[in-house]
């Protein structure tokens, strides 16, 4: 933990909703005025593209969430060196051709040899001098080593997070997202989707459920409408169709003011003495009246 540099980290599941919460958090960043180094899960990665496509060949059940596909060490050693330095390396995972053009672009003006291409990584870098906060949002934020497999060492990423978040849909509801968001975006079939979804689930289960035992807050959103055939449905749940439960490990962590919360959240109510429950519309509004003031607090905790 860094009271001068600190570490927070979004984990979720591919198709969890993510990239929704770094919205939220880039919004607070703004208005606070609060210079963030924004972290990239996918950047750490421990093979390209074509070698996982190679790999996934050879290893049926090889995938994105465990750690033989990624580099668990080198997040720890980022998550280290910036609670202790404010600084470490980083990289970036090139989706597609637009953004390897961009990065390219990029490191070419600061005189850095880059040739990668899409589904390759830029060079390694340092993160951006004089950053209030290190930002990460991906898979692995708190991640550690939990099946003791020697092949990839010992790694504990959680141990140097301030404040680690967890976005968790009911699992119903994550493989909708994802199955809907594999084939808008990268125009996958739910069928090619489905077998990702089954190769994943070893990995699921030992490398990405266990973080959320160790987050500070869980935001998981549960439909209200049916959704016992994920595979079927036409269309993902909206926000007014869903609640959010919002789960805190330790209340006194942060000071949490549920009977605030209660006041500000319309049609909210406790459904455990560290869990409130808010309609799935107002999901935006519960995380910025939650997570403003914490971090808030965190940067005002910094020694002057």
């Amino acid at each position: 933990m860094s009271k001068l540099h600190p570490v927070i980290a979004v984990t979720g599941s591919s198709g969890a909703g993510t990239t929704f919460v770094k919205r939220t958090f880039e919004g607070i960043f703004r208005r606070e005025k609060i210079k963030a180094a924004i972290i990239e899960g996918d950047s750490f990665h421990g093979v390209t593209r074509a070698e996982f496509k190679q790999r996934s060949k050879e290893e049926p059940n090889f995938s994105h969430f465990g750690p033989g596909a990624n580099d668990f060490h080198a997040l720890e050693a980022l998550f280290k060196s910036y609670s202790e330095t404010g600084t470490g390396k980083k990289r970036y995972y090139l989706h597609n051709e637009d953004e390897a053009r961009e990065h390219v672009q990029r490191l070419t003006k600061k005189g850095v040899d880059c040739r990668a291409g899409s589904g390759e990584f830029t060079p390694w870098e340092e993160v951006e001098a004089e950053t209030d906060i290190l930002f990460y949002e991906g898979l692995h934020g708190l991640v550690v080593d939990e099946t003791k497999d020697k092949r990839y060492g010992n790694y504990n990423v959680a141990q140097y997070v301030d404040l680690g978040i967890g976005v968790v849909p009911s699992v119903n509801l994550e493989w909708i997202q994802k199955i809907h968001r594999d084939h808008a975006e990268r125009g996958y079939t739910a069928e090619a989707t489905v077998d990702t979804i089954l190769r994943r689930m070893p990995d699921y289960i030992n490398h990405i459920t266990p973080q959320f035992s160790r987050t500070d807050i869980n935001f998981q959103r549960v439909p209200t409408v049916d959704t016992s055939n994920p595979f079927i449905a036409r269309d993902i749940p909206s926000p007014d169709e869903s609640f959010v439960v919002i789960r805190f490990r330790d209340p006194k962590k942060f000071d949490t003011d549920f009977p605030y919360l209660l006041a500000m959240i319309h049609d909210s109510f406790m459904s455990r003495r560290n869990s409130i429950v808010v309609p799935g519309g107002k999901m935006t509004l519960a995380m910025e009246l939650i997570l403003n003031p914490i971090i808030h607090d965190m940067l005002e905790a910094r020694p002057k």
